[in-house]
């Protein structure tokens, strides 16, 4: 009788463990395949010869919306064969575009495509992250995305990003000091931007140094391995207790378009799949 009673405890046991099990097993599952993630903006850079620069947005029209600004610089990428044409230095046209995170990828293919960034002497574009938006531009650019929501997976950690984008602002007549001692470190190249100092005299005054009003921008897109030993040539040559008086400073990248053939071939390769 004890033993008939203990099989109906053991039974009773099991069929409570069984429907507990298939409860548990579908929420497991789900948890492995989390919902898309919400639609975000992010800011693309585009560096490109001046008579690209309106197909540059168009294309950008023609696969999404962007938010775009412009303005003047000059690039300094070498090459043997850049130099021996005589136009290692261009005229180059700055493009800064808030665009949706969701048709990120999309973008950049055609950018690549379109533009012929694959190239040299093309151009380049990349997409920083963004910290925070105006959510009215954010509402407007991400409802008018073609694609609303986008794959967890496909988000760019910090551990996926192979590029830095180094800044330095230099006082007038330094910028080629501060492109030689860049690429003593390992740049390849950079984009020189004329701007000028605006009234910072509390930010000198905590900081301890005086900024002249004539200011040059160098840009230098490059590896992350190459960050730390760039910033410290140009903050030797170039830095804040210098005559160039260089403020410098990195911030992440995520994709990028025109950097290099293997790049390129590995962001070609999930297209060519898709076909």
């Amino acid at each position: 009788m004890e033993e008939k009673r203990g099989n109906s405890v053991v039974n009773a046991a099991k069929n409570v463990a069984s429907k507990l099990m298939s409860v548990v097993a579908p929420a497991q599952k789900q948890a492995k395949a989390p919902a898309p993630a919400p639609a975000r903006t992010k800011l693309l850079l585009g560096i490109v010869n001046r008579r690209d620069e309106l197909k540059l947005k168009e294309v950008m029209d023609d696969c999404s919306v962007a938010l775009s600004y412009s303005f003047n610089g000059m690039g300094t990428a070498r090459s043997q064969l850049l130099d021996y044409l005589g136009i290692g230095e261009t005229e180059k046209t700055i493009v800064l575009s808030l665009i949706p995170e969701t048709d990120e990828e999309r973008i950049m293919h055609n950018l690549r495509r379109e533009l012929s960034l694959y190239l040299a002497g093309r151009g380049i574009s990349f997409t920083i992250p963004l910290t925070g938006i105006s959510k009215i531009v954010a509402d407007g650019i991400t409802g008018s995305a073609t694609n609303k929501q986008t794959d967890w997976g496909k988000i760019m950690k910090s551990s996926d990003r192979k590029y830095d984008l180094v800044v330095v602002a230099v006082a007038a007549n330094y910028v080629d000091q501060a492109l030689d001692a860049a690429r003593s470190a390992g740049a390849a190249g950079g984009t020189i931007i004329r701007a000028q100092s605006m009234k910072n005299d509390k930010a000198e005054q905590f900081i301890g140094i005086t900024l002249v009003q004539e200011q040059e921008i160098l840009l230098v897109l490059t590896k992350k391995e190459n960050t730390e030993p760039i910033m410290e040539a140009l903050s030797a040559s170039v830095g804040a207790k210098t005559e160039a008086g260089g403020v410098i400073f990195s911030v992440p990248v995520d994709r990028t378009a025109g950097i290099s053939m293997a790049d390129e071939e590995k962001e070609q390769k999930p297209e060519e799949e898709k076909k």
